[in-house]
């Protein structure tokens, strides 16, 4: 223990780097959802096998640009006003993606806080959907 204590005076710089990464990583999974992402090919499974509903949280203009098919636009900014239309989808797993993964985790939250219990986000958003050359739909 003394040899950590000396170590961690001896390399200040280095150990106040490795507390404040690890610190964000912590951040950065609560704020992700605590972890509840899947990836666009489990996302694909969950849509074919479970009849998931995708709720893309873009803007309107984004959404028009190219969406996953039959997803269901309601932009962050209104979801907690419009929420009570996914209301009839309580019991369906939900796929809740965003452009890039990024903003996804707060409407996680939010739907969970009002109730749906199998939300989960897309990790990496629409980008890695498109990455992954998977359909998208326009207009």
């Amino acid at each position: 223990m003394t040899q950590l204590i000396e170590f961690a005076g001896n390399h200040f710089i280095l150990v106040s780097a490795f507390i404040f990464i690890l610190g964000m990583l912590v951040i950065n999974m609560f704020q992700g959802g605590g972890g509840k992402t899947v990836s666009p090919v489990q996302a694909v499974q969950m849509l074919n096998r479970e009849g998931a509903l995708t709720l893309d949280i873009r803007s309107a203009a984004e959404f028009e640009q190219g969406h996953i098919i039959n997803a269901r636009n309601i932009p962050s900014t209104d979801l907690k006003s419009r929420i009570h239309e996914l209301s009839k989808f309580k019991e369906r797993p939900i796929v809740v993606c965003c452009a890039r993964g990024t903003t996804s985790g707060a409407a996680l939250r939010e739907l969970s806080a009002a109730g749906f219990e199998q939300v989960r986000s897309l990790k990496g958003g629409v980008a890695a959907w498109r990455s992954d050359n998977l359909p998208l739909t326009s207009g």
